[in-house]
């Protein structure tokens, strides 16, 4: 994580493991409606022709985590699956804060903390190196293979794929900051027709693991990529006027409104680096960078190939068309 990035204390906790499962028609998932017949998802499907004409052959980078990678955490995975069906190039990059948590519970690791932000010795990072780059990583690979995509889990250590270094902090131990993408390594799997599925941990120049932050680390890849759209899917609708009033959501705002609002105090508290992040991959060469919603139900797909009726995350862009 950068220096100074304020991070909200998660408690380690037994009961929030990512827990991947095949769709099952007994489901009974509350939040999220039955199947529509088939006339309406051909229709759908037909008027998402624009956005699918529009992306065709594009790469999209996607950060996943937080409360998606909880609650049905397969349904975004299928998402991302179907985007690469219907001819875009994916990449997925991911957190696994949740399962990083339950895990030092049960090794019986007390997170540590200094001045709110999460504290990553020596020991800590062998968990969130195994865990990452492990069981959340492959669990994704054969989730999407499972949905008849093929995907290649690395992490940010493979083929050099990141390059980082600590952050200025000492403190905090194993953080890294990145300072290099090597974008062949995600180039030949992405030639090659596979999703790249990219944990976030990286390696110093001795070879030490590093814990990145993984929307810096999304944005970071997103504009080495040249990425037509980096896509940061949060526990949030996206930017709100009024964070108690969902009716106060800001569509889309070009990068000089998104720093009017950090300025005036609207943008606050956490969603601060989300939005530097998406101002620095546009300012890298992304073209349009969204903050959604991981918790409602396709939201993905809404966002990337719906029209602007249909979007419910927040559009940034470096200058609105």
């Amino acid at each position: 994580r950068a220096p100074g990035r304020r991070v909200v204390a998660l408690a380690a906790t037994q009961g929030d493991e990512i827990k991947f499962a095949a769709p099952a028609a007994d489901d009974g998932d509350d939040d999220e409606p039955p199947p529509p017949p088939l006339t309406e998802r051909v229709a759908a499907l037909a008027a998402s022709l624009p956005g699918l004409a529009k992306l065709s052959g594009k790469t999209v980078v996607i950060k996943y985590g937080g409360a998606a990678m909880v609650t049905k955490p397969e349904r975004t995975i299928r998402d991302v699956a179907l985007l690469r069906a219907l001819g875009l190039r994916p990449v997925l990059v991911h957190g696994g804060g949740p399962e990083i948590n339950s895990w030092l519970a049960k090794v019986g690791i007390e997170p540590k903390f200094v001045r709110g932000l999460r504290v990553t010795d020596a020991a800590t990072m062998e968990v969130v190196a195994m865990v990452l780059m492990g069981k959340v990583n492959k669990t994704i690979v054969a989730t999407m293979g499972a949905a008849g995509v093929r995907a290649i889990g690395m992490g940010g250590v493979d083929g050099g794929l990141l390059q980082a270094q600590k952050v200025a902090d000492e403190e905090l131990g194993f953080v890294g900051e990145v300072t290099g993408v090597n974008v062949d390594v995600l180039k030949t799997q992405l030639e090659g027709g596979l999703v790249p599925v990219v944990a976030t941990v990286a390696a110093d120049a001795d070879g030490n693991f590093l814990n990145v932050n993984a929307d810096t680390a999304a944005a970071a890849i997103a504009g080495a990529l040249g990425a037509s759209e980096f896509v940061l899917m949060t526990d949030v609708p996206g930017l709100m006027r009024d964070v108690k009033d969902p009716s106060s959501l800001i569509a889309e705002l070009d990068v000089p409104g998104a720093g009017r609002l950090i300025d005036e105090g609207i943008v606050a508290g956490g969603m601060i680096p989300k939005v530097t992040c998406c101002v620095s991959a546009l300012e890298a060469g992304v073209l349009a960078t969204h903050i959604i919603d991981g918790r409602r139900p396709h939201a993905l797909l809404e966002e990337l190939l719906g029209d602007s009726a249909s979007k419910q995350g927040t559009t940034i862009a470096m200058e609105l068309s």
